[in-house]
């Protein structure tokens, strides 16, 4: 019955998709949008969003934070009516101060880029990197509903352009191999992940994966943060950063939850700046009720 339910669902939605198909993407997007505004602040979801909200960014006015859960509903309106024209938008957007990561030094062009669930979070720097000429694979958590992620993961890998890996112990061992092959690989950090560890967020403790880290420790290779801004309906930025170190100044590797640390004040100050762009729905937090102690560690072998 599970089965039959997803193949109801997944048959319910490819008509909604081709309608934002066969649309230019600026009025896909306007139209995802509009119906993000105008349904997502009724639903019970926005409860949950609100919470997290006010516990993330306390002090604002009401006002404020009605305008943030309008925003996000927005974004992700649009996110939805625009799958359909990843590439296109990836030729649209800019890229920003890219030569850090397209000139880097040696003959490998290894690097782990990571950021989080901001703007269009699907035109992170994978599907970016491609109009440089550049191959890189992304990790994804793929939807409980197997037929709509088989076609998400059509729409994201692009006709092969990049390679999509499963958010798992065997999407990381495949990650291992993208990079022992000198490829990019970019990875969403913002996201629970209960065999992680307990590292502040907002100065609240969230289970969050190690791998990113000992991944560019283990390959010396630069850790990048990435971060991609919706700045006019379809029109998103993608702006390369300095690699944070993950070695100190005589090259040992810092402590994972150090580097942790610094990727989690770049995150907080991104989504504090543009808080209506990020996923406020995501159970990032660990529970009240639970322990926040270490309670798992992610390895790279």
């Amino acid at each position: 019955m599970k089965h039959l339910r997803y193949l109801i669902q997944f048959i319910a939605i490819l008509p909604i998709m081709g309608f934002f198909a066969i649309l230019p993407a600026a009025t896909a997007s306007r139209i995802g949008g509009w119906l993000g505004r105008k349904a997502g602040p009724h639903l019970g979801a926005s409860k949950k969003a609100m919470r997290h909200i006010r516990m993330a960014l306390p002090g604002r006015t009401d006002d404020e934070y009605d305008r943030i859960i309008t925003g996000m509903w927005d974004n992700l309106g649009r996110t939805f009516a625009e799958y359909t024209h990843i590439k296109t938008l990836a030729r649209q957007c800019a890229v920003v101060d890219a030569g850090k990561v397209l000139n880097m030094e040696g003959e490998s062009n290894t690097a782990v880029m990571f950021s989080g669930h901001l703007g269009n979070w699907e035109l992170q720097p994978p599907t970016m990197l491609t109009q440089f000429g550049y191959r890189a694979d992304t990790i994804v958590r793929a939807p409980n509903n197997p037929y709509v992620g088989w076609f998400l993961k059509r729409l994201r890998e692009m006709n092969g352009r990049i390679q999509t890996l499963p958010k798992s112990k065997q999407g990381t061992r495949q990650l291992v191999q993208t990079l022992k092959d000198g490829r990019v690989v970019g990875i969403l950090i913002d996201q629970k992940y209960n065999e992680g560890i307990a590292m502040p967020f907002f100065g609240h403790p969230a289970m969050t994966s190690t791998a990113f880290v000992q991944l560019a420790q283990k390959f010396k290779c630069p850790l990048i943060p990435t971060r991609l801004e919706r700045i006019n309906e379809t029109q998103c930025r993608l702006t390369i950063y300095d690699p944070l170190p993950v070695f100190d100044e005589a090259g040992n590797p810092r402590k994972v939850e150090d580097v942790i640390m610094d990727a989690h004040a770049m995150l907080e100050r991104w989504i504090t700046e543009r808080p209506d762009q990020w996923i406020w729905l995501h159970r990032r937090w660990i529970d009240e009720s639970r322990d926040a102690t270490h309670v798992g560690t992610d390895t790279v072998n």
